[in-house]
């Protein structure tokens, strides 16, 4: 695991940036905050993206194009694409100081600089998860509601607990990672523990099964899928992913929405195969709590913005939804 995205606190924090951390902690201007979060308000209230019944949210990945890095530039967008649920990635979250800034190239003093000792690390935690609770409100108070996020699993017990325990800070009911038995395998004590699920995200070659009873599942009751339904058609040649959500219905924490075609394409939606209005009315009828987020994928057109874009995708969810 690249140790440049991963939340191992004990490999990337030495004790002078440690001290450097809680320092900046408590230095953190709410008023700001509350103050930029009230300019960022739509004049008619808070964001509603719950059309039918069905909630739908957004992958933040979808947002990379336009230089929104940080969480409130993120809140701005999810606020102007109306948006009330969210898919909310490490980059916001580090911004954010919930997480150590990342890794890239550590300096020979700081790899010889001692580790924090256990009681500086409790102290750290708990100010990170301060932050988390911190970011939550943020969000909250927006109308913004963080259903999972995906900050990378770090390498020790400790650092797997402290994902979990982030998770819950901010209000998370899942944190997401990429497909990997051997992952699943490893993360189902620590899920059934805090009664957290592990959603895995499929790609195009390693899709659920239908036929059979997929495997992943048997590692335990809180692991389950991140469902990409436009990497299960280009994966399937075409195949309906309609098969695998009736299926899996109680096992999928979220879809990932997107157009592909069978031969591999990211087009704009409504020019592929993949059948997200169909897929969309299938959870509305059924009444399946299944969020079902957004996640910009084809080529943004000159002109335009991926905010814009991601605007095209939630009318085009609302209109399926009517």
């Amino acid at each position: 695991m690249d140790p440049r995205n991963n939340s191992n606190i004990h490999d990337i924090i030495s004790r002078r940036r440690f001290l450097g951390g809680v320092a900046a902690l408590g230095a953190t201007a709410m008023i700001g905050r509350q103050a930029w979060a009230a300019d960022a308000a739509p004049a008619g209230g808070k964001p509603n993206s719950v059309f039918g019944g069905v909630a739908i949210g957004i992958n933040t990945y979808s947002y990379r194009s336009s230089g929104i890095d940080t969480a409130e530039q993120t809140l701005k967008a999810l606020i102007e694409n109306g948006l009330s649920e969210v898919e909310l990635k490490d980059g916001p979250i580090r911004a954010f100081g919930v997480l150590p800034p990342a890794v890239k190239k550590e300096t020979k003093g700081d790899l010889l600089a001692p580790k924090p000792t256990p009681e500086e690390l409790a102290k750290l935690r708990a100010g990170l998860l301060a932050k988390a609770a911190e970011l939550r409100k943020l969000y909250n108070d927006a109308g913004v509601n963080i259903h999972i996020h995906k900050v990378p699993f770090g390498k020790s017990d400790d650092d797997i607990n402290f994902n979990f325990e982030m998770a819950k800070a901010l209000g998370c009911k899942a944190i997401t990672t990429e497909r990997s038995d051997t992952v699943a395998k490893a993360l189902a004590p620590f899920a059934e523990k805090h009664k957290i699920y592990v959603a895995f995200h499929n790609h195009t070659n390693n899709i659920p099964t239908v036929d059979t009873l997929d495997p992943l599942l048997d590692y335990g009751k809180y692991i389950a899928f991140n469902f990409d339904i436009g990497h299960y058609v280009a994966g399937s040649k075409g195949k309906s992913p309609l098969a695998v959500i009736e299926k899996y219905h109680d096992r999928i924490v979220s879809l990932h929405l997107k157009d592909r075609t069978p031969d591999g394409g990211n087009v704009a939606w409504g020019q592929g195969k993949t059948p997200i209005k169909e897929v969309l009315q299938l959870l509305k009828k059924e009444k399946w709590p299944i969020h079902a987020d957004i996640e910009l994928e084809y080529k943004i057109p000159a002109g335009s913005t991926s905010v814009a874009e991601v605007g095209k995708c939630v009318a085009y969810c609302r209109e399926a939804l009517a």
